[in-house]
């Protein structure tokens, strides 16, 4: 039997890169995945398209999760699609949206950083809740960045990161007396889109040849890891932040 099966997953993010390969690897075990994308619908049919070749099943829903009434509407189409239970959630949403230092940064710039990648996670998380129960699992995405404060022009991303991680803590021990369990992961330097737009190929390069495995990561280790995490198979892991970088960095 497939560790997931039968149960329903929601990705907050799932239509794209690691978020697509989460999509993809819980369906894989088994999981009714409902998986949210960010204005391109193409992005959600090809997750779909995916999912069902390989004999699972899937949704997406089109979803702003920096707003409040996207966020309640892709937990009411995962009730809708899949009934009144959601056994795991994976919160994958959130972005660097640009390198500024604090000089060239103004507040308004700084609150939707922390609203993307911090407020989405307790806003989904609350939306959920109510629907998740004993054996249920949480997976946050926060970042090596989260660890260390981040590249050049990246504080402000790697400080919403380390509160993802105190956030997941801080749950683990509230959840845990009714069998909900929640972890973090921490990618390190993945090859996705998200560095693609953001690190210079030199950069990429010279981080990959100082990681002990001597290269980048795959979207579909973070993936695994994540499937890992979200079924029994990890049912005495709650409060982890699970780094994920080939060696680069230790915790």
């Amino acid at each position: 039997m497939k560790s997931l099966e039968g149960k329903v997953a929601i990705v907050a993010g799932g239509a794209r890169d690691i978020g697509r390969a989460c999509s993809e690897a819980l369906a894989a075990k088994g999981a009714k995945v409902v998986a949210s994308y960010y204005e391109d619908e193409a992005e959600g049919a090809a997750t779909v398209a995916a999912i069902e070749a390989a004999g699972g099943e899937a949704i997406a829903v089109g979803a702003d999760l920096t707003k409040q009434e996207d966020v309640d509407n892709l937990v009411a189409k995962a009730i809708e699609a899949y009934g009144d239970r959601i056994d795991v959630l994976v919160n994958v949403v959130g972005g660097l949206l640009a390198r500024k230092t604090i000089s060239e940064a103004d507040v308004d710039w700084f609150e939707f950083v922390m609203r993307l990648n911090l407020s989405t996670v307790f806003m989904m998380t609350k939306a959920t809740h109510p629907y998740m129960g004993e054996g249920g699992a949480i997976v946050n995405f926060a970042s090596q960045a989260g660890r260390d404060g981040g590249g050049p022009g990246a504080w402000a991303y790697a400080t919403s990161k380390g509160a993802v991680q105190t956030l997941t803590r801080g749950w683990a021990k509230e959840f845990g007396p009714a069998g909900l369990r929640v972890t973090c992961v921490c990618p390190g330097m993945i090859a996705t889109t998200f560095h693609d737009r953001f690190t210079k190929d030199e950069v990429r390069a010279s981080v990959a040849a100082a990681t002990p495995l001597r290269r980048q990561g795959e979207a579909r280790e973070i993936a695994d890891t994540v499937a890992y995490l979200a079924s029994d198979e990890s049912s005495f892991l709650t409060g982890v932040n699970l780094d994920i970088n080939g060696g680069m960095f230790f915790s």
